[in-house]
């Protein structure tokens, strides 16, 4: 059996138009102490997977990377989880392709920064429905949906 997680990583995106302004939110939390923190950002021009994968990777990020830790991801991105857990190691393999000769993996910078975070820890992935009650998946779609707001102010402030 494998050791519990020392940090859960629930994380969220949301994009206003795909593309279009789009903000991620993500919360951490400590399972020993039960310690929380909320993250959240935007970008006035962005897609809704690249907001899903910039959650995660904010998260990583904000977690100590002086010793490795076990780390439960939860996200309702598909996206994320098949990406980490099944298609990567392909893309890899293919050198970022998507398939031996095929087209180059989209978001690669992204799917590359997040390989290199998560490779620190141990990360463990899990999929939720989205909009169907999970309290912490609720709550990241709040913080990502607040953060696509002030990225459409910042973007309609700049067209003026």
């Amino acid at each position: 059996m494998a050791e519990p997680p020392e940090v859960l990583l629930f994380a969220d995106g949301s994009c206003s138009g795909n593309p279009g302004p789009g903000g991620w939110g993500c919360i951490l939390r400590h399972v020993t102490t039960g310690r929380e923190k909320e993250l959240s950002g935007g970008h006035r021009a962005t897609t809704n997977n690249q907001m899903e994968l910039t959650a995660v990777i904010e998260g990583l990020k904000a977690i100590d990377a002086g010793r490795p830790r076990r780390i439960h991801v939860v996200t309702d991105s598909q996206y994320v989880v098949q990406g980490m857990t099944v298609w990567i190691h392909g893309w890899i393999a293919h050198r970022w392709r998507r398939g031996r000769s095929g087209p180059p993996v989209k978001n690669v910078e992204l799917w590359k920064a997040l390989h290199a975070l998560a490779a620190r820890h141990q990360v463990t992935f899990e999929h939720v429905r989205g909009h169907a009650g999970h309290p912490e998946n609720e709550r990241c779609d709040e913080l990502a949906t607040a953060a696509t707001r002030r990225a459409m102010m910042r973007k309609a402030l700049n067209e003026e």
